[in-house]
């Protein structure tokens, strides 16, 4: 399964960790490289094993998942963090997402349509279900970026509006055409100039001000 996606299952329960390693080795294009039980273990992990994506719960004894997150982070780790679990409050979704998760699912979802999140993170897009979506929209309703739109330039609104529609930078270089640094560039000023931390708070202020596809 060379062209397989790698995954790095993050969980203190074991029999999460088992049954989700066991629904996932029966995907053709997706295979579990490892298993960690804490947020800690799975950072080290993460540099050892080298994923694509990593399934991480949020509420861990020891190292949480936030914190393994900021770590990731930290170290500009290239996995894609999709968080697992089964906490729905502003208070874990929150901080969860701002130290860079690139999608936040809860652990009732359906197994193929967990499969198809994974592959989604993979490939660059941010995943949120409708009610975290709504939780991070209410956290900034009011809050950066507010009334700054002017300030882009028409093509950064084009770039924008391809973030919010869950474009990667490849897909966006593709339908712009441009190449895929000049679209980081423009991402950067973007998030610079709206004050936003990353590209899932981007996505969200576009769809709030109407910038989205």
């Amino acid at each position: 399964m060379a062209d397989a996606i790698k995954v790095l299952l993050v969980d203190d329960h074991q029999v999460v960790r088992r049954g989700l390693r066991t629904f996932l080795e029966v995907q053709d294009d997706i295979e579990v490289v490892g298993e960690a039980a804490d947020g800690a273990e799975g950072v080290a992990l993460a540099g050892e094993l080298q994923p694509d994506v990593i399934l991480m719960d949020v509420k861990m004894p020891g190292t949480d998942g936030v914190e393994a997150l900021r770590r990731l982070r930290d170290l500009d780790h290239r996995a894609r963090v999709l968080v697992v679990t089964s906490f729905t409050e502003q208070r874990t979704v929150i901080p969860a997402l701002r130290a860079g998760a690139a999608g936040y699912v809860y652990k009732d979802i359906d197994p193929d349509a967990l499969a198809g999140a994974i592959r989604s993170v993979h490939a660059g897009h941010v995943l949120l279900q409708p009610e975290v979506a709504g939780a991070l929209l209410s956290q900034e309703e009011g809050g950066s970026g507010a009334g700054r739109a002017g300030s882009l330039t028409e093509r950064e609104r084009e770039v924008l509006g391809l973030i919010a529609d869950g474009r990667a930078n490849r897909e966006i270089a593709r339908a712009l055409v441009l190449s895929e640094k000049t679209v980081k560039t423009h991402v950067s000023n973007i998030l610079m100039k709206l004050d936003l931390a990353d590209r899932t708070q981007a996505a969200l202020w576009a769809v709030r001000h109407g910038l989205s596809g």
